[in-house]
C-alpha cells in the first residue's frame, strides 16, 4: 500500500481524489469487455448501449428476450417454466446445508431484524383548530425486487440485508434476482432466500434480470422498487430503468476507510483493510492516520497477511490500485479527512471512539472500537450493510425500512377550516395566474360550503 502525505497536497479534497472512482458514464472499458459485446450483439458496444439494448428488447418481446438474453450472458438455456426456483428446489436445498448454517442464518436474521424494528414508521394525524385534519399516511409497497449479484462467491448476507426490512416493513411479495452458476443456484442462498421470506427467485442476473423485474414480462412479475448493489451493467440499468420503477441507490465498489491512532493493534487494522480488498479487484481500502509507526507497521501487516489469503490474487490488485495509506498532522484532521471522503464504511480505531463520533458527518457505516470490525456489520450486527458508497454518504443513507414504504399525505377541511384558510390560498393562486386554482376555492366560499 502507499503511504502519502496530507503536507504534499494542497487541500484534503485533492487527496480525495486519490480514491475517487468515475462516475458509471466515465468508466473505462476493456477491449475484452467490448469483443464480449461484440459476441452478444454482434457488434462492440459500450456499456450503456449494451443496457440500453437489453433494456429495450426486453421491454418489447418479454420472456422470449430474457431467456435469450441469459442463455447469452449467464451461459444458461431456460424455458420460460425454468425461470423461477421451484418448491421442489428450494426443499433440496434446505436439505442440503448444515444446522451449523441454519443457526448462523437464524441469529443474523434475529439481529437484523430487530435493528430495523426500531425503523418502523407509522402513520400520523395532527388535529387542528376549526376542524382541520392533516396526516401522513404510511403504505408498504406492493411487490419489490431485491438483486443479489453472482460475483466471486453466494452473497447470502445480501439476502439477508435487502429481504429482511422489507419484510419487517410491511411488503406483500419479494422477487430475488440472482444469476445461475453452472445452471445451479447455491443451496445456502436459496435456503436464505426462504428463511428471510423471498417468495420468488428468479434464475436472472445483469442488465436482463432489472430488465425483467423493471417492465416485467409473460412470466416476471412488474415490481415497485428494485434493491441491491450489482456489477457496472446491474448499475447501469437500474439507473436507466428509475422512473419506470423506484430504487434505493446506484452502488459501487465496496470500500472502507479507517482512522486509527497509535493505540490501534497493527495487526487489527491490516485485518481490516484487507476484509474489503477481497470483495472485487475494484474496492478500496484506506488508512487515515497521525502516527507514522502505525502507517509503518500496518503496510508490513498487509503484505504478511495478504500471502496467507486465499483471495490474495483479488486483494491485491484492489490495494495496487485502490489502497491508501494517508498520514495527517493529527486526529482531528485525520476526522476531518474521514468526512471528505464520506466512506461506505468508516471504523475508529482510536483510543476514545466515542469522543470522536460526533465529529463525523459523512459514513454510510461507522465501527468504533477495535472489538467492532467491518465484517461484523456485514453479518451478524442487524444495521443493514447495504451502503452509499463513492462518496455518496454524503447525501444518501443505508438501504432501511424506509426504502420499502411510500407516503402519502393526508388533508380533511371543514366548512369553517376552509373559510379561514381559504382566501390566503386564492389569494396566491390569483398572483400566479392559475384562475382555475382560485375558483376551485372561491366557488365554496361564495356559499357552497354547507
Amino acid at each position: 500500500m502507499r503511504i502519502v502525505n496530507v503536507k504534499d497536497y494542497k487541500s484534503l479534497e485533492e487527496v480525495r481524489q486519490l480514491v475517487t472512482r468515475p462516475h458509471l458514464e466515465q468508466v473505462e472499458v476493456s477491449e475484452a469487455a467490448m469483443e464480449r459485446t461484440r459476441q452478444i450483439f454482434g457488434r462492440a458496444l459500450t456499456p450503456q448501449e449494451a443496457v440500453a439494448q437489453i433494456l429495450s428488447d426486453i421491454e418489447r418481446d418479454g420472456d422470449q428476450a430474457l431467456l435469450r438474453y441469459i442463455a447469452r450472458i449467464d451461459g444458461q438455456e431456460l424455458t420460460a417454466e425454468e425461470l423461477f426456483v421451484s418448491e421442489a428446489e428450494f426443499e433440496e436445498a434446505e436439505s442440503a446445508v448444515s444446522p451449523e448454517f441454519k443457526a448462523a442464518l437464524a441469529a443474523a436474521v434475529a439481529n437484523v431484524r430487530r435493528y430495523h424494528q426500531n425503523q418502523i414508521e407509522q402513520s400520523w394525524f395532527d388535529f387542528g383548530p376549526d376542524g382541520v385534519i392533516l396526516g401522513q399516511k404510511v403504505t408498504p409497497l406492493e411487490r419489490v425486487g431485491i438483486y443479489v449479484p453472482g460475483g466471486n462467491a453466494p452473497l447470502i448476507s445480501s439476502v439477508v440485508m435487502s429481504a429482511v426490512p422489507a419484510r419487517v416493513a410491511g411488503v406483500g411479495q419479494i422477487i430475488m434476482a440472482t444469476p445461475l452458476r453452472g445452471r445451479v443456484l447455491d443451496p445456502h442462498l436459496l435456503a436464505a432466500a426462504r428463511y428471510c421470506g423471498v417468495d420468488y427467485v428468479l434464475k436472472a442476473g445483469g442488465a436482463q434480470a432489472v430488465a425483467a423485474l423493471a417492465y416485467g414480462t409473460e412470466t416476471v412479475p412488474k415490481v415497485d422498487k428494485i434493491v441491491g448493489p450489482g456489477n457496472l451493467y446491474v448499475s447501469l440499468a437500474k439507473k436507466m430503468v428509475y422512473g419506470r420503477v423506484g430504487i434505493e441507490a446506484i452502488a459501487g465498489p465496496s470500500e472502507i476507510l479507517i482512522v486509527a491512532d497509535s493505540s490501534a493493534p497493527p495487526e487489527y487494522v491490516a485485518a481490516d483493510l484487507l476484509s474489503q480488498a477481497e470483495h472485487d479487484w475494484e474496492a478500496s481500502a484506506a488508512l487515515i492516520t497521525p502516527s507514522l509507526g502505525l502507517a509503518s507497521e500496518v503496510q508490513k501487516q498487509v503484505a504478511e497477511q495478504l500471502e496467507k489469503l486465499s483471495t490474495a490474487d483479488i486483494a491485491a490488485a484492489a490495494l495496487e490500485r485502490w489502497g491508501l495509506i494517508v498520514i495527517t498532522e493529527n486526529l482531528d484532521q485525520a476526522l476531518e479527512l474521514a468526512n471528505v471522503f464520506a466512506p461506505e464504511h468508516l471504523e475508529l480505531l482510536v483510543d476514545s471512539p466515542w469522543d470522536c463520533l460526533g465529529k463525523i458527518r459523512h459514513a454510510g457505516a461507522i465501527f468504533l472500537g477495535k472489538h467492532a470490525p467491518e465484517p461484523i456489520g456485514d453479518y451478524i450486527a442487524g444495521p443493514n450493510h447495504i451502503l452509499p458508497t463513492n462518496g455518496t454518504a454524503r447525501f444518501s443513507s443505508p438501504l432501511s425500512t424506509h426504502d420499502f414504504v411510500k407516503r402519502s399525505s393526508v388533508i380533511y377541511y371543514t366548512a369553517a377550516g376552509l373559510r379561514k384558510h381559504g382566501p390566503a390560498a386564492v389569494e396566491i393562486a390569483n398572483r400566479e395566474g392559475l384562475s382555475a386554482h382560485a375558483k376551485a376555492i372561491q366557488i365554496r366560499l361564495e356559499g357552497e360550503i354547507k
